[in-house]
Order: structure tokens, then sequence, then C-alpha cells
């Protein structure tokens, strides 16, 4: 959600609804209008569809890119493996496809990918060309050497949607959400805006995403509800994130709003840049009416991100404006003698061809900022800069994992210069973006090893991407060595879960705990690993129906959820389930039944929570019988129940 508000493009979107029909005929062409409207979460389950359908270069795509941009690196990663290998494909999906393994923690098949991009694109600089390459193989370092620290979820503040950019504030805490909680919402009766006569945008719900509109909220003290935050912004778009000076009178904020100087284009979505707005607080608490940024520009470039110095006469923020060195810049405006903002001056030391965000210093004037333009883990990752003699020194990446693979930004500082929180979407969260707290104590006291393996050769799996997941807690990641092997450091009294993952191969998931363990140990997981074979069928056993019938039973229903299970744990394939009856009976009825046997498992499966797009009923009647017993053949009870059976095969990895 953040990169909406501030990202590659900085820019906000004004989104028309748009009454589409799924029918086969137009699937596809609803599915590309709902992309270039950028109602992702639409076109997501169009392309799906539309893929099903028939499998295209443009599909795969779609799919790749819309997932990627509503962050779910894990599909992303699927469909860009998928539409890198199709004909006619370009090496810029070569190129998505590694950054999207980096996302995903694979950081040696990124660098793979990575290299076989830089060969077939001779235009990549030498500059570039190190960053890639130095991430993978510095990250891979750090996620083997973790620091000893812990993040921890503040599930007080956090929801199932984004929520991110807390500071402390009297006593409270100030922090950027889109959940689309009713209660908090405000009541407003005029609409939130029309464009030449199509279609209000709705007012709760933000297309890119499916959830809310980030607002300001407030918990006022640890034992408060979380409320909206009481500046009138004038607006029913985007608010956040914010920054308040020492006193606590005056706060900085971005928002969107509709403004008679925004260029609206006919039957094309309209680009409303990001702004920066200041109220200050009356004295009869109240606060003012926002006051525009002097460098606001809606039509040509956003600004956010800001940050107030305690004296109130430096605001830094980021900007895609113009002279920039990369995406999005961070720059500062001093105050002049007379109390305006001098001109925007480019922090051209921390700045990269990438993007830079969230600026923040401390009191000594350490500065913190966070970047996806330098050697890091992917994504953005939080950077710290000691300031010597007036200038920016060294630029230190703060290791993992107190950065991810994934986004890490939006944080605070304490009096001291130490972060009180952090902002991420990383793996475990309760939602895209949550907000963390760092404990920079954790006492480790048991050590985790183990293997990983294929599981139809024993030989060990290189290069495995192995989390370790406490629950109720922050997840760690590794990637096992030449041998297979794997270490964790494991805290007391936890529980836990790991798992193994690798591309072409089915995850394997155990448990373990070190509840009621009172001296230091070694404990012992080996984990398996299943290579993925697509098309082939799986049976499933004890899959039986009733006569002439095709509810799930019981005892069906505990094996279907042992599929269920496979798909949890594996969220990218997509499955065909066929069900197969004896050659007893008419061919047309077998037929028949079979496909309502198997619709039947297929409803069963999608109540347990999968998606509809991944999986698919077949019915197969009597046409693939296993052994002889095909029609006017006699045989054995047995021998007929050899081909009264449930299958499943993978469509799609």
């Amino acid at each position: 959600m953040k990169k909406i508000l501030i990202g590659t493009s900085l820019s906000a979107y004004c989104l028309f609804l748009f009454s589409f029909s799924a029918s086969a005929q137009y699937v596809l062409k609803d599915a590309d209008k709902q992309y270039e409207l950028f109602n992702y979460s639409k076109a997501i389950d169009l392309y799906e569809q539309a893929y099903k359908k028939k499998a295209t270069l443009h599909t795969a795509e779609r799919l790749a890119s819309a997932y990627n941009l509503v962050y779910n690196y894990k599909q992303a990663e699927s469909w860009y493996a998928i539409a890198a290998k199709m004909p006619g494909s370009g090496p810029e999906n070569i190129l998505a496809y590694a950054k999207a393994l980096q996302h995903n923690s694979k950081y040696s098949e990124a660098k793979v990918q990575y290299l076989d991009y830089i060969d077939k694109n001779k235009n990549v600089t030498e500059k570039q060309r190190a960053v890639w390459l130095a991430s993978c193989d510095s990250a891979l370092k750090w996620i083997r050497n973790p620091k000893k620290i812990e993040l921890i979820n503040q599930k007080a503040l956090n929801s199932a949607q984004s929520d991110w950019g807390a500071v402390n504030y009297q006593g409270g805490v100030v922090l950027t959400s889109d959940r689309s909680d009713i209660d908090l919402n405000t009541r407003e009766s005029k609409p939130f805006l029309k464009f030449d006569g199509t279609k209000e945008p709705d007012k709760k719900v933000y297309g890119w995403t499916g959830n809310g509109y980030l607002k300001l909220y407030i918990k006022p003290s640890p034992n408060d509800s979380l409320q909206l935050f009481p500046v009138k912004t004038g607006t029913r778009y985007h608010v956040g994130s914010a920054s308040f000076t020492a006193d606590g009178k005056t706060m900085y904020f971005t928002l969107t709003r509709i403004t008679d100087e925004l260029e609206r284009l006919k039957k094309q979505p309209t680009t409303v840049n990001v702004e920066i707005f200041s109220s200050t607080k009356g004295a009869n608490g109240v606060w003012g009416e926002p006051v525009s940024f002097t460098y606001n520009n809606v039509n040509q470039y956003s600004v956010g991100d800001p940050f107030i110095s305690a004296d109130g006469n430096s605001l830094y923020f980021a900007s895609n404006m113009p002279g920039g060195l990369g995406g999005t810049d961070i720059y500062v405006c001093l105050k002049t003698d007379g109390g305006a903002w001098g001109k925007p001056i480019n922090l051209k030391e921390v700045n990269t061809e990438g993007n830079e965000r969230s600026p923040v210093f401390d009191e000594k004037d350490n500065f913190y900022f966070s970047s996806d333009g330098r050697v890091g883990m992917g994504g953005l990752d939080v950077y710290r800069a000691l300031k010597e003699k007036g200038k920016i020194g060294q630029i230190e990446n703060m290791g993992y994992p107190f950065n991810s693979p994934h986004d890490d930004f939006g944080f605070s500082l304490n009096e001291k210069g130490g972060i009180v929180y952090l902002s991420s979407n990383r793996e475990g969260g309760l939602g895209s973006d949550d907000i963390y707290t760092i404990d920079q104590n954790m006492i480790l006291a048991f050590k985790l090893e183990g293997r990983v393996v294929d599981k139809g050769s024993s030989q060990p799996v290189a290069g495995a991407l192995v989390t370790l997941a406490k629950v109720n807690g922050m997840a760690l990641k590794t990637e096992t060595d030449e041998n297979g092997n794997y270490a964790f450091n494991l805290a007391k009294e936890s529980e836990y879960h790991v798992s193994a993952e690798k591309t072409n191969y089915r995850s394997d998931v155990k448990s373990l705990t070190t509840i009621g363990l009172t001296t230091s140990a070694v404990l012992t997981q080996n984990l398996q690993l299943e290579a993925i074979v697509i098309d082939k069928a799986i049976k499933l056993e004890n899959i039986y129906y009733d006569f002439d019938k095709w509810n799930i039973r019981p005892d069906a229903a505990a094996e279907l959820d042992k599929l269920v299970k496979i798909m949890i744990d594996n969220p990218t394939i997509w499955i065909e389930l066929g069900s197969h009856t004896d050659s007893r009976g008419k061919d047309s009825y077998n037929l028949k039944l079979s496909q309502k046997r198997a619709e039947s498992a297929v409803e069963y499966i999608i109540s347990r929570g999968v998606d509809k797009n991944r999986i698919t009923a077949k019915g197969y009647g009597e046409t693939k019988v296993l052994n002889q017993c095909t029609n006017g053949v006699n045989c054995t009870e047995e021998e007929y129940q050899l081909n009264r059976r449930t299958e499943f095969k993978i469509v799609k990895q």
C-alpha cells in the first residue's frame, strides 16, 4: 500500500468503477480494462479465468505484473517463471523473475536469473550489474548469520490490511492505515468525486488493493482504542504518513485531493500526485485548516514522507520532481529568516538511481532512510548514515532480520536514536504492511539443525529456502548449503514451524517446540522435498461415495483435507481433480456421475479456503481404467475398485 503513496511512480490514482461481465467471450477484454484502471484485485481473478481457457504470454505477463503490484511476490514469481519460458517472451521477464525470486529470499536462484538477463541485455551498466549480484551474495551471508534481535508485531496497532508509519505522539501512537472499519469511517454526505459523467469511484474501497483508503489514526494511550486522527483534511482519498514538531503543535502529512487545478483526462484514469500539508493546533486544542506545502505540484510530481526536524527548521521529504537521480529522491528544505521554506536541496550523497524514502534524523543528526537502489536484500531496505562534520558519512545496511527481502520503511526514532517502530510487509504479519518494534535483547538457548533432501532420491537439496516461523512471532529464513544442511538458533519456551521450499518442488512443513526443555540442546529436524511433475496423476486414497451419490462423506472429507493442506502449503500450484468410475453401467451415466463427484470434491476444497481459480473438476467416467476391466469383461471387486478412484494432478506450479 505504501508504494501507491510513495514509490516508483509516487502517484495515487482516482479510479472509475467499471461494471464488467465475466463471460467467456469478454473475460480477457474485461481483465485488460480492469488492469488499465489499476483495479488489480479484479484483474487478477479475470486473468486467471482467461489463462485457464487459453494460456497466452500476454495473460501470464499481466498476472505476474498484477500480483507484483499488490505485493504478492510468491504468485508473481510463479507467473514470471511461466512468462519467461513462453515463446516470444522478452528478457524483461527474466529480470522481473530475478527480482521476484529475490523478494522471496531465493538469492541463489535470483543470481542465476540476473546473470541470464545480463547475458541477454548488453546495455546493463557495470554499476547496476554489481548492485544486483552483490545484493544476492550479501543477503545470503546476512540470512546465514542473522543479528540477535527480534521484531515484535504490534498486534494492538495492526489489522488485516496495511498499517505503517507509526510515530509516538504525546503518550500515544499515530499511524497510517487502509483498514475498512465502518465505525471509524467519517460520515461526510458529499460524494467523493465524479469525472465526465462516469460512475463515482467507490467511497470506501480503493480498486488497486481492494482495501479502504489510507487515513491517519491515533491510539491516545495503550488502554485506548484506535480512532481517526482529529484533523480535517478535506479529502476522502489517501492521507498519511505524519511527522510532528518537538512541541507536538505542528504536523506535516501527505494527502491526495481533487482540486480545480487537476488536469482531468476524458475516458482515462486521472493521476493525482501526492502532496504535503501542514496543520497547527490552536490554543483550543483543535487542529487548524491544512496549509499546502510551497513545492506541491499536483499535476507534475509528488512530494511525501515528510519528516520535520526537532527545531522545526528543516523539512525532509521524498519526491520524484524533475532533476532527481532516480525514481524518488530525498530532499530537504530549510526555513528562511522570514519563515518561508527555501528551495528543495537534493541529498545526492544518499540518493541512487532507485527509490529513496522515509527520511528520519535522530537528535545527534544520524540519518536513517530506506532505499531499493543499494546493495540490499530486495525491495526497500533500511540504511543508517552517520553525519560527520556536517556531511552524510558512511552508509550502512542495517542487516538481517532488521531488513527483509520485502519492503522495510516507515520508521521512527527515540531520543537516543534507536528505532522505536519499523514498518514492513515481510511474511508472517497480520496484513499487507505491519508495524513492528525491535527487541535487541533476544535470549537464544537452543539450536536447530537439519538437512533437506529430495524425497525420491534421498539426495541433499542445496540452495533450498528454509523458513523458521515462531508461533505468534518472527520468521527467519536461510538457504541450505551444498550438503543440504541448515541451522537456526531457538528461544526458550517457544513453538515453531519449520518449512523448506525450492522451485520445482512441493514444500515440506514440520512443527517443533522448546517448551519444557530445561537444558541446552541441539534439536534435529530433517525435511523432504517432493519434485513436481506436471500432469502426473496422484491418487487420493480412501475417497469413497455412497452408491449413485456424489455428496462428500466424512471419511472422504478427511482425505480431501490433506489435499487442502498441500494447496495451502504450496500457494502457487493449480490442480485438476479427476474422478473415475469402473466400467459397470452405461458409459454416459458413468461420465455424468464422475463429473458430479469431481465437482462435489472441488466445492468442498473451495469451501476450505482454496481459491476457485486454482482447481478444476474433471469427470473421466470409465475412459481411463487402469487394468483390463473394460466393458463386457468380468472382474473381481478388487479389480473394479482399482478403477474407482479420485486423483489430482498439478497443472501449474
